[in-house]
């Protein structure tokens, strides 16, 4: 499968401080790829130097076989809905709309058209009087209607409440499988992920802590609890994640590609969140950068339209 956005030593810096440091990525096309960590991991700063908003400080990024924003072509590639879901409240529904079709070239009304109406939004609707949910989704119908290669979208759920999360995250995955376009989501909350992502990247202080196939990624990592031990006995194709003990016990989260042979062990399986927040602690823990595992075997509505 080939990759949608490749990244290759990629970082940016401002003056003395890297927002962005030694990301390397092959995010595969035609995939949900969830771009996952806690405030000012650097997700955003990502985000920007796929768009072409921003410039590397070093490294190299191609998205959909090109530099990014090169030229009106590649513009034309990728969608992106930033972190405030843009638009302009003097302008209605309508209004946006027409500007979509005016600066895209891949415009499609009538996805436009059709995902409005089932909205229930009226289109001589000013922005400014739509609910934060609304706004979010007229965004997305934007990005949508744009017909990209990448969609791109930064948080765009952050600020509503569950029930226009919930709305939202559904009409993504509905929109995806109709137009087999390739997402890439920013998100802190891992629960909105876990339901849409098939992909995952893992941002964690400027570095890529893991990122991979989901499914795979839970096959290979497991929770490990028994009596305490030291990380250093375990055998060598146990990467340690995570690690807590007790006085009597200690308890790991491990990757592995072979199976787990100590019976003094008892296994459990991960989720999406446990593994994020496993990565997340081992980060905080260190207070350095740590070695991704081996792998087993501005203009508002401008960044919506264009």
């Amino acid at each position: 499968m080939s990759a949608i956005l490749a990244a290759s030593g990629l970082g940016k810096r401002y003056r003395r401080t890297w927002a962005l440091r030694n990301c390397t990525l092959d995010i595969p096309q035609g995939c949900v790829t969830g771009l996952v960590g806690p405030n000012g991991a650097g997700k955003t700063t990502l985000l920007n130097l796929a768009v072409g908003m921003l410039e590397p400080t070093e490294g190299t990024i191609e998205v959909c076989g090109g530099r990014p924003a090169a030229d009106a072509g590649q513009l034309a590639k990728v969608g992106y809905v930033a972190q405030d879901t843009p638009t302009y409240s003097s302008l209605s529904i309508a209004d946006h709309l027409r500007m979509g079709a005016h600066l895209n070239p891949r415009w499609d009304a009538s996805i436009a058209q059709s995902r409005i109406a089932a909205l229930g939004l009226d289109p001589k609707q000013k922005a400014g009087k739509l609910s934060g949910g609304q706004r979010a989704q007229l965004a997305l119908t934007l990005g949508l209607a744009k017909r990209p290669d990448l969609l791109i979208l930064d948080e765009p759920v952050a600020s509503l409440d569950p029930l226009a999360r919930r709305e939202f995250l559904q009409a993504l995955m509905e929109a995806v499988a109709e137009n087999e376009l390739s997402v890439l989501l920013s998100s802190h909350v891992v629960s909105d992920l876990e339901r849409v992502c098939d992909h995952v990247v893992v941002l964690v202080d400027s570095e890529v802590r893991v990122e991979g196939d989901v499914e795979s990624l839970l096959d290979s990592h497991h929770r490990l609890t028994g009596p305490r031990r030291d990380a250093a006995t375990l055998p060598a194709d146990q990467y340690v994640v995570a690690e807590s003990h007790t006085d009597r016990q200690s308890t790991f989260v491990i990757r592995t590609a072979e199976p787990i042979l100590d019976p003094a062990w008892s296994v459990g399986a991960l989720g999406l969140e446990d593994l994020v927040l496993a990565y997340m602690e081992q980060a905080a823990r260190s207070g350095r950068a740590v070695a991704t595992p081996p792998a087993p075997a501005t203009r508002p509505t401008l960044e919506v339209l264009g």
